[in-house]
């Protein structure tokens, strides 16, 4: 059978699963606005589309069963549910499309340090997380509409080669912030990219996951690991409520949560191979040391 995968919004996580669908025999096709960044995704053997070329994103979803949708909301919406809906409910074939957006855990709020589950109430504070929500229930609707199998999935602070805290000690940009009884979930990159993968291979229309490692931690407690078990000074402590900290740096601090991956076992027989921020960092630091 001919597979194809269409990501439309070719960031971190997007690198990610199309590594694992290259894996599985996919061939992969992926949105780029920048012309020198379509090249080099051609130069990777992956057919680069223009999000702004309204044909050329028919082409990939007439030929597609496997699409992933990366791209954030904005004040305008979510900008894959604006291109790709129309072409969705028109194209003739093929139906059931797997079809996951990639929301945050961001659309349930604050929890106070409590659990959050799938079928939590979601309670966003901010205006990111609402354009989540509303975002997530425009998906969902498109495919009860169409047929096609819509699956959301909630990730926290995602971490990697290129994105994690051992790259921000070594270049000094790691920033210590102290907020008492403040937890986080997190996610390696290649760990969302088997999640994903579960689901293709176990489809559920209008399903919902949670996608977490299996320890909620401080931040603060996982820079003070890394820099004491790589050899890394620790940085001073800074209060999160420090007036020079960013609009945004005290946005994240305000949602205090632990976040379950519970279903995403049970039911996509799921197992994330970094189950805590130790040894994802392990396998980074192996990376950078080789």
């Amino acid at each position: 059978m001919f597979k194809h995968a269409f990501i439309f919004g070719y960031g971190f996580i997007g690198a990610a699963f199309a590594e694992a669908l290259r894996a599985d025999g996919y061939t992969i096709s992926a949105t780029a606005r920048a012309p020198e960044k379509r090249s080099e995704l051609t130069a990777q053997g992956i057919i680069a589309v223009d999000p702004t070329d309204p044909t050329a994103l028919k082409t990939a979803v007439e030929q597609t069963t496997v699409i992933l949708l990366t791209a954030a909301p904005n004040d305008e919406g979510c900008p894959a549910f604006t291109a790709l809906s129309p072409l969705l409910v028109s194209a003739a074939a093929p139906r059931r499309r797997w079809i996951g957006y990639l929301s945050t855990t961001g659309v349930y709020g604050d929890r106070g340090g409590s659990w959050a589950f799938e079928d939590s109430a979601l309670n966003p504070i901010s205006r990111e997380g609402q354009r989540r929500v509303d975002a997530e229930q425009q998906w969902l609707g498109l495919g009860q509409h169409t047929g096609d199998c819509v699956t959301v999935f909630r990730l926290p602070g995602l971490y990697g080669p290129g994105r994690n805290v051992l790259e921000r000690l070594t270049d000094g940009t790691a920033r210590r912030i102290h907020k008492p009884g403040q937890v986080f979930s997190r996610l390696y990159d290649s760990d969302c990219a088997t999640a994903l993968m579960a689901s293709v291979k176990r489809p559920r229309p209008g399903g919902i996951y949670n996608l977490c490692d299996d320890e909620p931690a401080p931040a603060d407690e996982v820079l003070v690991y890394a820099a004491q078990t790589y050899g890394f000074e620790v940085p001073p402590e800074i209060a999160f409520d420090d007036p020079n900290l960013s609009g945004g740096m005290k946005r994240f601090y305000a949602e205090n949560k632990r976040v379950s991956n519970a279903l995403a076992k049970a039911e996509l027989g799921w197992r994330p191979q970094y189950s805590t921020y130790r040894e994802g960092l392990a396998a980074i630091y192996a990376s950078m040391s080789s």
